[in-house]
C-alpha cells in the first residue's frame, strides 16, 4: 500500500510517500519556515498533485480523550479535531488546513488522522492528573495528555529492535529533542509519564516555549497592565526558551556559534537546557525503576553532539556511561552512543515521523499491518 503522509507542523509542511509493504520510502520533501500554511499549501500543491498514493495519512497534535489510536477521517472526526483547537490553538488549525487541502487534490482516496496524543493515553491516572480540584477534570477534561507520540512510539518500537526486545518487552526513556522538545517514560512499549501536558508548552526548555513555569509567575506577569493574559501566552510559546534566554535564535546550532565566542547569555541557556533535560531523564528513570534504554531523537537528538554529551555525560550514576568518540562521530544517524559496559544503554535514533504516520495509517485503513522495519 502507498502512503502518502503529512506533517503540518508549526513551521513546516513535510511529507513522504511510503510503499509500507515494501517497507520504502518512494519519495519526501517539506517545506521549511512556512508561517503562513498557505503559502506552503500553495507550493507544495504541484509536487502532491504528481504523486500516486493509494491513502493519505495526516499528524494531528491533538487528539483529546476522544481518540487512542489512528482514525479514518470522516465529518465526525474532523468536528473532534476542530473541538481540540483550544488545547493546540497553534498546531490543529493548520493540522485541519492540511486535511482541508489533501482532500481536494485526493478527493477520491481514505484518509487517516494519527494523534501526537494517541500514544500517550496509557498514561495511569497519578501521571495525567493535575492536582487540582477534581471537578475541572470530570467536567472540563483538564488532565495532561502529551505529544510527540508518533516520534515516541517510533523510537522506542526502533530501540526494542536494536536490543533485540520485543516493542512489548522494552522499558526505557525517550528523549525528543528539537524545536519542541519532550521526553515520555515507556514501559512494557506503553508511555506511562511524558513530559508534554494539556498543552505542548509544559516540560522542558525549547526553540521558542519556556516549558515549566511556576504558575504564580505567569499570573504576576498577566497581571501586569502592559502584558495582560493573552500577551503572556504569545510569551511563554513564542518569545521564551532558547530564544529567550540566549537573545540569540531559537535554533541551538546558532546559540552555540554565540557561545563559543563569549557570548555568556547564550552560554547561559545552553546549560539551562541541558539542565532541564538532565532533570526530566532522572524524573523519568525515577518513575520506571529501571530502563533498558535512552534515545535522543528529533533535530538536536539526533545531530547535537555536545548538547548529547551536556546531557548525558553526566549520568553516569544513573547507570548512563557515555562513550564521547561514539556520540561525536553520530551525527545524523542512527547509533549507540554508551560504552559497552554501561548498564543502560544510549541510543541515537533519527525520527522517522512521516514513516510513523504511513505504518498508522496503513493499519488503521485495514490494508497492511504487521510491518516490523524502518522504511529507508
Amino acid at each position: 500500500m502507498k502512503v502518502l503522509s503529512l506533517n503540518c507542523g508549526s513551521s513546516s509542511l513535510r511529507w513522504g510517500l511510503f510503499d509500507v509493504s515494501e517497507e520504502r520510502e518512494l519519495a519526501s520533501g517539506a517545506v521549511e519556515e512556512a508561517h503562513d500554511p498557505a503559502s506552503a499549501w500553495d507550493q507544495a500543491r504541484p509536487i502532491l498533485e504528481a504523486l500516486s498514493p493509494e491513502a493519505v495519512g495526516h499528524r494531528v497534535v491533538h487528539g483529546g480523550e476522544r481518540f487512542t489510536a489512528a482514525a479514518r477521517i470522516d465529518d465526525d472526526v474532523l468536528r473532534a479535531i476542530e473541538a481540540q483547537v483550544p488545547l493546540a490553538p497553534v498546531h490543529n488549525p493548520r493540522c485541519l488546513l492540511g486535511i482541508q487541502e489533501a482532500r481536494r487534490i485526493f478527493p477520491d482516496l481514505p484518509h487517516a488522522a494519527v494523534f501526537d496524543t494517541a500514544f500517550h493515553q496509557s498514561l495511569p491516572p497519578e501521571a495525567y492528573l493535575y492536582a487540582l480540584p477534581y471537578e475541572y477534570h470530570q467536567r472540563d477534561r483538564i488532565r495532561r495528555y502529551g505529544f510527540h507520540g508518533t516520534s515516541h512510539r517510533h523510537a522506542a518500537e526502533r530501540a526494542a529492535r536494536l536490543l533485540d526486545k520485543a516493542a512489548n518487552a522494552f522499558t526505557g526513556i525517550i528523549c525528543h529533542l528539537g524545536n519542541g522538545c519532550s521526553i515520555a517514560a515507556v514501559e512494557r512499549g506503553r508511555s506511562v509519564d511524558t513530559s508534554m501536558g494539556m498543552t505542548p508548552l509544559e516540560g522542558l526548555m525549547m526553540g521558542t516555549r519556556s516549558g515549566d513555569v511556576d504558575p504564580a509567575v505567569v499570573l504576576e506577569l498577566a497581571a501586569r497592565p502592559e502584558l495582560g493574559a493573552e500577551r503572556v501566552v504569545a510569551m511563554l510559546n513564542e518569545e521564551s526558551g532558547l530564544l529567550g534566554v540566549s537573545g540569540v535564535s531559537s535554533d541551538l546550532r546558532k546559540v552555540e556559534a554565540e557561545a563559543a565566542s563569549g557570548h555568556e547569555r547564550a552560554r547561559l541557556a545552553i546549560d539551562l537546557f541541558a539542565h532541564r533535560v538532565r532533570r526530566g531523564i532522572g524524573g523519568a528513570l525515577a518513575v520506571l525503576g529501571s530502563a533498558d534504554a535512552v534515545v535522543f531523537t528529533g533535530g538536536i537528538g539526533e545531530c547535537g553532539a555536545a548538547m548529547r554529551e551536556r546531557i548525558a555525560g553526566r549520568l553516569g550514576g544513573l547507570g548512563m556511561e557515555l562513550d564521547t568518540v561514539a556520540n561525536s562521530k553520530c551525527i545524523g544517524g542512527e547509533g549507540r552512543i554508551s560504552t559497552p559496559g554501561s548498564p543502560v544503554a544510549l541510543f541515537v535514533i533519527p525520527a522517522c515521523e512521516e514513516w510513523q504516520i504511513a505504518r498508522e495509517t496503513a493499519a488503521t485503513l485495514g490494508k497492511q499491518a504487521g510491518v516490523k522495519k524502518r522504511a529507508r
